[in-house]
């Protein structure tokens, strides 16, 4: 940054600025933790020095600055993790509905709730891209007492999940017109007369691969199809490492029908309370919290279990 010729580039210094900017954030949290652990070291010491109440004091005061060191490294352990060259990109999560129905279209409704929920916890910004309602209401699997049924009998819906990364603009990825099947309709949902009564919505086919991306919440055509673009890239780069990663699940493979036997995850309501992940073993009986986006115990836990991140699986809900 130094060099005379550094702005000369005005692209290409602002990814090294904003590069320094990351390293300089990750340094300063592990020089800030190292003086912590200094100056538990020197309390210790004073401890060992002191008799009596003070003593007991600085001893307290130790127990409590160990127990925020814990969570601390906690987390800067799994901000270890996220080493790979997209994994500070933004994030494109779909949901798609399965094996039950109206049941499935809700849980669907459920699940977006939930990973927004989540998203807000941590700070994250959270937009949508594409909504397409269900026929009537609203992959994991759920098992509950259906609302829709006046038997009140237990049902199981499956949804599918897919995360993938935003990729840069600058990755190399050849996307040939000849290829694309691009179709433009009206927008569903909130947005005022002009989104509903113009086709500014856009759905891009990529015919070789069968990849589908979906944009309605701008205004402008010409926006959504930029989004639409990028999504498309960003799936198409997915595809490529996946096939390059010959030893893991293709994630882009055959992953099964939305339905039994292919789920991840599991959301028991009935007859007793339980989300299990299946891959990991992790569970959590307060089901409640975890609809409320409490899932970084079973984020946390597959990111240290170091396992391939094999995405667009089913998750069950059960309602037992």
């Amino acid at each position: 940054m130094a060099e005379s010729t550094f702005w000369d580039d005005q692209q290409n210094s602002q990814k090294v600025i904003a590069e320094s900017n990351s390293l300089k954030v990750s340094i300063k949290e592990l020089v800030a933790y190292q003086a912590r652990i200094d100056d538990m070291m020197a309390m210790q010491e004073l401890i060992s020095e002191a008799d009596g109440e003070e003593a007991e004091l600085y001893v307290s005061e130790l127990e409590e600055t160990a127990n925020d060191l814990y969570s601390e490294i906690d987390r800067i352990e799994i901000a270890s993790f996220l080493d790979e060259p997209f994994d500070k990109n933004n994030a494109i999560l779909s949901i798609n509905a399965g094996a039950g129905g109206t049941e499935s279209c809700d849980w669907a409704d459920m699940l977006l709730r939930m990973y927004t929920r989540w998203a807000e916890r941590q700070g994250y910004a959270v937009e949508i891209l594409d909504l397409v309602p269900g026929e009537e209401a609203g992959i994991h699997r759920l098992v509950r007492i259906s609302p829709f049924d006046s038997n009140k009998r237990r049902h199981t819906s499956f949804c599918a999940v897919d995360v993938i990364a935003e990729v840069d603009d600058d990755i190399d990825i050849e996307i040939r017109t000849e290829d694309l099947r691009i179709d433009t309709y009206r927008a569903s949902g909130k947005g005022g007369q002009h989104v509903n009564k113009t086709e500014s919505a856009i759905r891009i086919t990529h015919q070789p691969s069968g990849i589908v991306v979906a944009c309605q919440n701008e205004r402008s055509q010409h926006k959504n199809k930029a989004t639409a673009m990028k999504m498309l890239k960003s799936r198409l780069y997915e595809k490529i490492e996946d096939e390059k990663r010959s030893e893991m699940e293709k994630v882009y493979g055959d992953k099964g029908e939305i339905g039994w036997g292919n789920q991840i995850r599991s959301y028991v309501f009935q007859p007793y309370q339980m989300v299990k992940d299946l891959r990991i073993g992790v569970e959590n009986g307060n089901v409640q919290a975890v609809m409320d986006g409490d899932l970084d115990s079973f984020i946390h836990n597959w990111l240290r279990a170091g396992k391939p991140r094999t995405r667009n699986k089913d998750i069950q809900m059960e309602d037992a």
